[in-house]
């Protein structure tokens, strides 16, 4: 095996396969940590210590903001600064302690994105207490596993969210004291809480009880900052430990890199917050932010005024998922192709000569100033005006959306590889390395990673293209999974984490992910079948929005569940003299038929082999959701539930497809 060693260095040597474990490649770490993986300051033991240290230097300076609200309209972004919020978080947590809380315990946070959430996260961690992310999305099962499962003693709970905890509380009083509300308490609901024996104190009584002035316990870079629980696709949730050390880690390897390759975030710039601080990549972010003072403004908590809130708060650094780019890309092309024809022929003009000359490999700011100026001017406008870092995580981006997003925000674009079990971030893009497209970069400071060989799906980590299941060691990894020991045992068999995700080094030293370990399933003539593989081939049809493909080892052929782009199959209806409403459609057999032939084309141009092909689709008009429990707060398909949603559909795929006709 052989590869250049541009951005990575290799540490360590490889593993040939030995009895019941599969071979290894070679140890690799960032070159930015040729010296060994970065040392941690002792000056700095917690969390705790990055904000206090912000409310130091940065008293004045705007902490946490969030749109006025007056008669249902939002305004301005109203702020507070680190001095005012220091004094409201030092009081929740005298407030927590005044309960009987000692440090060690655990308390839960359950709500939107909002200052209450950050505050009460920093009480916590003023205390030594442990916070534990109720997840916002997961539903009221989920809630009631975390917090009889986490021990949880306080819920800090926002207004909207306290129905949905009274719902599970009759479970959860064994270790429950209170709750409190981000806001108010209604008197009916304080009462029906207060039955079961819990307090239950609005934001303003919980302040009230503590106060500023007393001595805080000493916090190790050992102890256990936050327990969060991974939304998984089977199971129960799964309780990630990840210590203060961790959370230390993974902000100082972000400013390390950052300084190395880039700008470092300072005091005058601003974060967009809105993916949930219930997941670690934002928390990651944020304690950033927060440790060098600068600014967090809030969504208002609904995807339609998304961009609208972008716009009035004007950030300079945005963090999103796929999916969001997604969105922002398809809305951006919309208005380009509304616009007039010389309009779209010097876009594309614009952005041809910009891209060649980032290819040539100028920076995004050198590569064409001019027509940054008159045409890509307003799509920074569009987010803001200030935007000069852009993020992207949770899952690959696709790599139009990437290239497009370099080339037409006038920011640096960066993509990245996490997990919870990493804290947040493991690997990532460098600034202005255009080559790392499709990539998520190199390993970051604190970690060092390899490949390891998964025969049966056909992955070599010793082959001259590595492949192979990514494996992590370092500060940043989490310490096990909570009262799960076997489970831990099982994911660290040999000292290293086994993320499940396959990867293949690229020959500049770059990771790229190209599949999922778990997802394969052999079909009834022996073929393995790696399904994610398959979905992100069909994906790249512009017919579907969302695919989720299925098969089993007592059938010979895939069928699937796809959600189509609604203008692209208004259009294929209008050139067909089809009637009827989106629903109507995707009932259509010739629909259906259609939109299955489109895709096997678009996997046959892609390479997959036959019995790859689909047999059958039923077309979806309703998008898979969160709230029907078919995808995760990441937008993962939940592959169980998806079965069970629609089993009676995919058994009439299958019926159908034997006899020779299309399903109804």
């Amino acid at each position: 095996m052989s590869m250049p060693e541009t951005f990575t260095l290799k540490v360590g040597e490889a593993t040939p396969a030995a009895a019941g474990r599969p071979s290894a490649g070679p140890v690799y770490r960032s070159i930015y940590a040729k010296d060994g993986l970065m040392d941690l300051p002792q000056d700095i033991q917690s969390p705790w210590d990055l904000f206090s240290g912000a409310v130091k230097k940065y008293p004045t300076n705007r902490m946490v903001g969030q749109r006025q609200v007056t008669d249902g309209k939002a305004g301005e972004y109203v702020w507070q600064t680190y001095e005012e919020v220091c004094q409201k978080v030092m009081r929740i947590g005298s407030a927590i302690r005044s309960l009987g809380v000692e440090p060690g315990a655990h308390c839960g946070i359950y709500g939107s994105n909002c200052p209450e959430w950050v505050m009460a996260m920093q009480a916590c961690n003023s205390q030594g207490i442990c916070y534990v992310p109720l997840y916002d999305t997961l539903g009221a099962k989920a809630v009631e596993f975390i917090m009889y499962h986490a021990e949880i003693s306080i819920a800090f709970v926002q207004e909207s969210k306290i129905k949905s905890i009274l719902a599970v509380l009759p479970k959860c009083t064994a270790h429950l004291r209170a709750i409190v509300s981000f806001g108010d308490f209604a008197s009916e609901m304080k009462a029906e809480a207060e039955r079961l024996g819990v307090s239950c104190f609005s934001w303003e009584e919980f302040s009230s009880m503590g106060k500023q002035d007393y001595q805080l316990p000493n916090k190790r870079k050992e102890d256990i900052c936050t327990i969060m629980y991974t939304s998984g696709t089977t199971g129960d949730p799964k309780g990630v430990i990840i210590t203060n050390k961790a959370i230390v880690a993974g902000v100082m390897t972000t400013e390390h890199l950052l300084k190395e390759t880039d700008k470092v975030i300072t005091e005058e710039d601003s974060y967009f917050s809105y993916l949930p601080l219930a997941h670690i990549f934002d928390q990651v972010i944020e304690n950033y932010c927060i440790s060098k003072g600068a600014s967090i403004g809030f969504w208002q908590g609904d995807i339609r005024y998304l961009m609208e809130d972008v716009q009035v708060m004007k950030p300079t650094i945005f963090c999103g998922v796929p999916r969001v780019y997604d969105r922002i890309y398809t809305g951006i092309n919309m208005k380009i192709q509304s616009g007039g024809m010389i309009a779209r022929h010097l876009f594309q003009y614009a952005y041809n000569y910009k891209l060649a000359n980032m290819r040539k490999g100028l920076k995004q700011h050198e590569a064409s100033p001019f027509f940054d100026k008159i045409v890509f001017s307003k799509i920074k406008e569009g987010l803001g005006g200030r935007i000069r870092l852009m993020i992207a995580g949770a899952a690959p981006l696709p790599g139009q959306i990437e290239e497009f997003m370099r080339v037409t925000t006038c920011s640096v674009v960066v993509q990245g590889y996490g997990l919870t079990e990493s804290c947040a971030g493991c690997f990532t893009s460098i600034a202005n390395i255009f080559s790392m497209i499709g990539t998520v970069g190199p390993p970051v400071t604190t970690i060092e990673a390899r490949l390891e060989s998964v025969p049966e799906m056909g992955y070599d980590a010793l082959s001259d293209t590595p492949r192979g299941e990514i494996c992590l060691r370092g500060h940043t990894m989490f310490s096990g999974y909570y009262k799960r020991p076997s489970l831990t045992e099982e994911v660290f068999s040999d000292g290293w984490f086994h993320t499940g995700d396959i990867g293949e080094w690229q020959s500049n030293g770059t990771m790229k992910i190209i599949d999922r370990k778990k997802n394969i399933f052999k079909l009834s003539q022996g073929e393995y079948v790696a399904v994610e593989v398959l979905e992100r081939a069909y994906l790249q049809s512009p017919l579907v929005a969302s695919v989720w493909v299925y098969g089993n080892s007592f059938e010979s052929f895939l069928v699937a569940v796809a959600v189509p782009e609604r203008q692209a199959l208004e259009e294929w209806a209008a050139a067909n003299s089809k009637a009827g409403d989106f629903a109507e459609l995707c009932a259509d057999p010739k629909a259906r038929t259609y939109v299955r032939d489109q895709l096997n084309q678009t996997g046959k141009k892609l390479g997959l082999r036959g019995f790859e092909m689909l047999k059958a689709v039923y077309l979806e008009p309703v998008p898979f959701s969160i709230e029907k429990d078919l995808v995760t707060p990441t937008f993962k398909l939940k592959r169980p539930q998806l079965l069970k949603y629609y089993k009676d559909r995919v058994d009439q795929m299958y019926k159908d497809a034997k006899e020779g006709r299309a399903a109804p």
